[in-house]
């Protein structure tokens, strides 16, 4: 009986979110600015809450303010985690010592994301030709859907000097205000998210019919959760396996509707591959990638 004493025992040890360690009794989660802060900050808090709730670990969440400024305020605003774009993840897997965990799938079953290169109806921009001496409005050097990409794409076009090709780039922070810029006037082209901007036109269907996506990305990594890898497994598995379990309960399908996710499921490195052969095809390191803004 001693024996199976030890396995109980053994079992509760490892079920129990009691004895996590106290120091990791709260976590702190970094957000990307894909969209409006606070449009950001409100999808996300249910989703805290109910880690919370299930777990034991109290979760704050943090939003910075650009995407690039998440790899450098990680470490300085002592993060446990963060969920990560295409580059930054990428990124912060090089430089933070950071795991994937779990990424989201969409309503649709989808669990990556592509970017778009848009422009209004009524510009006659048609072609990549079209855009010559135009305005374009990046989201940050920190995207690949946002920035990345799109450079990938207009070399691939010829177009080696976007200072020579274009009157003026500039970078709108989050993508649905790339979508905005090009709706307004402020910029004739504009690169978005599809997510970001297909969520945006069922809001308003008159986005939809004022602008038209001319250039359609390969697809990428979504948002992804990755922790530290300092972090005990026993606190790694037991968000990792709440998460996948979401889906599972009334009260956990009612966050993923209100966050637009239909469920969790597992991350891992690999998800990555498309954004490090964009990086390897331009030859860009990401040791000495510049994602900051200048």
């Amino acid at each position: 009986m001693r024996w199976l004493f030890g396995v109980v025992l053994s079992l509760f040890i490892f079920l129990s979110p009691s004895l996590i360690k106290s120091e990791e009794r709260q976590l702190l989660i970094g957000l990307i600015p894909e969209q409006n802060i606070f449009r950001q900050m409100e999808r996300y808090m249910p989703l805290s809450e109910y880690l919370e709730k299930r777990t034991g670990i109290k979760v704050r969440l943090t939003i910075l303010s650009r995407f690039g400024d998440i790899i450098d305020r990680f470490t300085q605003r002592g993060m446990d985690g963060a969920f990560f774009g295409d580059l930054t993840g990428v990124l912060a897997m090089e430089k933070l010592s950071v795991e994937p965990i779990v990424r989201p799938v969409t309503p649709d079953g989808s669990s990556t994301v592509h970017g778009y290169i848009i422009v209004r109806k009524d510009s006659n921009i048609n072609t990549v030709e079209d855009m010559k001496g135009k305005v374009i409005a990046f989201v940050d050097r920190a995207t690949v859907t946002g920035y990345l990409y799109p450079i990938f794409y207009f070399r691939s076009q010829g177009i080696e000097n976007i200072d020579e090709f274009f009157r003026e780039y500039y970078f709108t922070g989050s993508h649905d205000a790339s979508v905005y810029a090009v709706l307004d006037g402020r910029a004739d082209v504009g690169c978005v998210k599809n997510t970001i901007f297909e969520n945006l036109v069922k809001k308003d269907p008159s986005i939809g019919e004022e602008l038209k996506i001319l250039i359609r990305s390969p697809e990428m990594p979504d948002s992804t959760l990755c922790l530290k890898t300092s972090l005990s497994e026993d606190t790694k598995r037991l968000i990792r396996e709440t998460l996948l379990s979401m889906s599972d309960d009334s009260e956990g399908q009612k966050v993923l509707e209100k966050m637009k996710i239909k469920r969790f499921i597992r991350a891992s490195k690999k998800d990555f591959s498309p954004v490090y052969n964009m990086l390897k095809a331009m030859g860009l390191s990401v040791d000495t990638y510049q994602y900051k803004l200048q």
